[in-house]
Parts: structure tokens; C-alpha cells; sequence
């Protein structure tokens, strides 16, 4: 059969001679380690600024802002209204805001509504969320959310010029370079993140704390690292735990912006008239409840821990891990060995790295930080952001005010303006004629 009864026969390939001449200029070579070095430089700029660290002022990562954003401003999904499927959340930022694929927002989306990972949570997800024991969400196609009542001391400002906005990724709308956040968000909630070259790890703190400290630095500006900790002594992990690590190592972590810090879990001795348990009502934070039991039971069925006859998880909503001892068995001696083999007792590293702003307003730069300085930089983006509401409201009441003497002028010759009008050839000829008149 021939090719032509699908349609029009293929184009036959033109000969060299009839190729198209090349450009006169010739392609200017590039040496491959300049190529190399200035794209892969361009990608760590990306991934730096766009992708990985939080900004100082807000707390937020990329992804993250774009989620409440279009939450708050695009969707409405306000703590008081109706949930939403988190896909179509994911849809409406991925199609405005993010286009780097739609797992990683409700990765972002989902870890913001667990509160075994933040502290604060910003997200009130309604539905599996994930849990301590590594359990992935649900699929976004079956979880449903909305902000939580917090989240809007992140947003409730944004209609009011007080930050500054640049063009999304296709030119279409604006978005916000950060979002006018009313507490201290980065240190509440905290940090994680890899870039190229640099990664930010920030642990959580009381936001009681957190905003003590901050008031104590608004009073007095020459405060110390030492004299802040006396209103926050250190972090605040959202499991729980034991802080083994010294205020004088954490003092160094603070003044130094890093540091490793010394977790363990808690626990506490239960007895009845039949038996003997080891109650661990709070485990280190990032750990997988799961496998921590069964590493616990590990060392029990190699018998390397003989005084153990069972372990249990009766976790609720409230972590209670149940371990069985023998009679005579020593409960302090079980849980020195339980620390030294087991992560019930683990270090977690700290990284004081975040995006400061710079002479250019939609230009963040990455920076090692003390605490003096996060909330330092909190606190003199709030003084602008505050005086930018004030004018946006001064403003808006000037114009108001201008309007009201307006009617005020005319209300004793309301007849005669409305013959004005009533005369006028249209709109803008009465609003001429009025405007002479009055």
C-alpha cells in the first residue's frame, strides 16, 4: 500500500546544497571547566535561594510560603471555613506558584500538618497525615485541609503592602517575597534542608519562649546570648525527650551556629502486684517509633538483654512504650543499656544557616546565625513591616476622609448637584462640572 493513502507522502531529505548556510560570526568556543563552573554555579544560586533554606524572617522555605499563600489568598481555606482536598491544594500551587512537581509540595504541605514534626503545625490536616511510626500520609487524593488559627499570624498582614512581591515563574500573578510573619517563625517551628555546598538543620523551640526572648531583646538591644537564654534556655522538640546537652554546649551551639545536641528518651518505673514495666512516654525527635522497638526487641531475642521478658507499643495519641521486666531485674540498668545500644539516647546536629536579606529586596543571601541574630532580624523586619501597615491604613483613611468631605460639600445643595448630573452628557462631563461647582 502506498504511503500516500495516510495522507501526504514523506518530504524527501534535502541535499547538503540545499541546507541553509551557517551564520556568518563564528560560535565562540568556552573552555569546559568555565562552562562548567558558571552552570553549576547558577544551580547551587537556585537551589540555595529557591529551593532549600528557610528565609530568616518568615521561617519559610519556598514551597512552604507558596502553600499558605495560595491557602490563605487564592483558596480561602481560612481555620473557620471547610476543608479542601489536599490535591486540589496541591494543584492550584503547583499550577501557579511551584511547577517542580506535585510530590514534593504535599510532602511540604503534608509535614506542616504533623505535629510529631513541627512544633506549631500550620496545617490542620483531617485525615492519615503520616505517623511516629514512619507511616507515609495518605494519598492526596483522600486528605482533606486548611489553615490552622497560627498560620494566620503568618498571613493576616499580606493584603496590606507590607512586604514586597515579585513575578511568579510564568509572569502571570504576583506572589510574596516573604509573608509578614507576626512571631518568631523560624525559630519556632525550625529547619531542615540540603543545598549545594550548605544545609541548615534548626530545631524547634516553645513559641511561649521564643517570644519571651524576643521582648527581652526588644527592651534591651545589647542583650547577650547568655542573657537571652535565661528566657530561652533551649530547644523544645516536639516529642518530647530529655536535653542531656549543658547550657553551656547549647550557649556554644547558640553563639556559634553550630553544634550537635544530646537527646534521649524518658521514661518512668510502673508497678503492680503482678509485675514490673519500664513506661517510655516520649522518644527522641526524628526517631522512627517502629523500628526503635523493634530494635529494642532485637536485642531482647539475642538475648543480650536478659532481665526483658516482652516489649509492647500501647501508644495512643500519647507515645507509651511498655517494657516487661524480670523479677529482681534493674530498671536503671536496663535503660543505661537500652541508651548505649539503642537510639533512645541520640545526638541531633545543628546549623544555624538561613537566608538574610540583602540591598536587594528580592535578593536573600545564605548566612551562619546566632540566635542574638535571628531574632534580631525578626525584629527589624517587623519594625518595617509594621510601619508599612500603618501607612497602607493611613492611606486608606486619608482616602476615606476625602470622600466623606466630598458628600459633605454637597449635602446642604443636593438639589442643585443633582441637576448637575441630571444635565450632564455622561459621567466624566458631570464629574467635571461637579468638581468646578463644589
Amino acid at each position: 500500500m502506498s504511503a500516500t493513502c495516510y495522507g501526504r507522502a514523506p518530504a524527501k531529505p534535502k541535499s547538503r546544497s540545499q541546507m541553509p548556510a551557517p551564520p556568518d560570526a563564528a560560535i565562540p568556543g568556552v573552555a569546559l571547566h568555565e562552562a562548567t563552573r558558571t552552570r553549576y554555579l547558577s544551580y547551587a544560586l537556585s537551589v540555595i535561594t529557591s529551593r532549600a533554606l528557610p528565609d530568616v524572617r518568615d521561617g519559610l522555605k519556598p514551597v512552604q510560603r507558596r502553600i499558605l499563600y495560595a491557602m490563605f489568598a487564592e483558596m480561602g481555606l481560612h481555620p473557620t471555613g471547610r476543608y479542601r482536598k489536599c490535591a486540589t491544594v496541591v494543584g492550584e500551587v503547583m499550577g501557579k506558584f511551584h511547577p517542580h512537581g506535585d510530590s514534593s509540595i504535599y510532602e511540604a504541605l503534608a509535614r506542616m500538618a504533623q505535629d510529631f514534626s513541627v512544633r506549631a503545625p500550620l496545617v490542620d490536616g483531617q485525615g492519615n497525615f503520616g505517623s511516629l511510626d514512619g507511616d507515609p500520609p495518605a494519598a492526596m487524593r483522600y486528605t482533606e485541609c486548611r489553615l490552622q488559627p497560627i498560620a494566620e499570624e503568618l498571613l493576616s498582614e499580606i493584603k496590606k503592602s507590607t512586604v514586597e512581591w515579585r513575578p511568579n515563574y510564568d509572569g502571570q500573578r504576583s506572589e510574596p517575597i516573604v509573608l509578614p510573619a507576626q512571631f518568631p517563625h523560624l525559630l519556632v517551628n525550625g529547619a531542615e534542608g540540603i543545598a549545594v555546598g550548605m544545609a541548615t538543620r534548626i530545631p524547634p523551640h516553645a513559641l511561649a519562649e521564643v517570644v519571651t526572648a524576643t521582648l527581652a531583646l526588644l527592651d534591651d538591644p545589647q542583650a547577650t546570648i547568655r542573657d537571652l537564654m535565661k528566657f530561652l534556655p533551649g530547644p523544645d522538640f516536639p516529642t518530647g525527650g530529655r536535653l542531656l546537652s549543658t547550657p553551656d554546649e547549647i550557649r556554644e551551639i547558640y553563639t556559634t551556629g553550630q553544634g550537635t545536641l544530646k537527646i534521649c528518651a524518658t521514661w518512668r518505673e510502673e508497678k503492680d502486684s503482678r509485675r514490673r514495666l519500664i513506661i517510655l512516654d516520649s522518644i527522641p525527635y526524628g526517631q522512627n517509633k517502629a523500628r526503635l522497638i523493634e530494635r529494642i526487641g532485637d536485642e531482647v531475642r539475642l538475648k543480650r538483654l536478659p532481665q526483658v521478658t516482652d516489649v509492647r507499643d500501647e501508644s495512643t495519641e500519647v507515645v507509651r512504650i511498655a517494657i516487661e521486666l524480670k523479677q529482681g531485674a534493674s530498671a536503671s540498668e536496663v535503660m543505661a543499656f537500652l541508651f548505649k545500644r539503642t537510639p533512645l539516647q541520640t545526638t541531633w546536629p545543628v546549623n544555624l544557616t538561613a537566608l538574610v536579606p540583602s540591598e536587594r529586596v528580592d535578593v536573600a543571601t545564605p548566612a551562619r546565625l546566632d540566635l542574638r541574630a535571628i531574632l534580631q532580624y525578626w525584629i527589624d523586619f517587623r519594625l518595617l513591616t509594621v510601619r508599612r501597615r500603618f501607612e497602607h491604613d493611613l492611606a486608606e483613611i486619608r482616602e476615606r476622609i476625602h470622600i466623606l468631605e466630598g458628600f459633605a460639600a454637597i449635602f446642604d445643595l443636593l438639589d442643585e448637584a443633582i441637576r448637575i448630573i441630571r444635565a450632564s452628557e455622561g459621567r466624566r462631563d458631570a464629574s467635571e462640572k461637579m468638581m468646578e461647582r463644589f
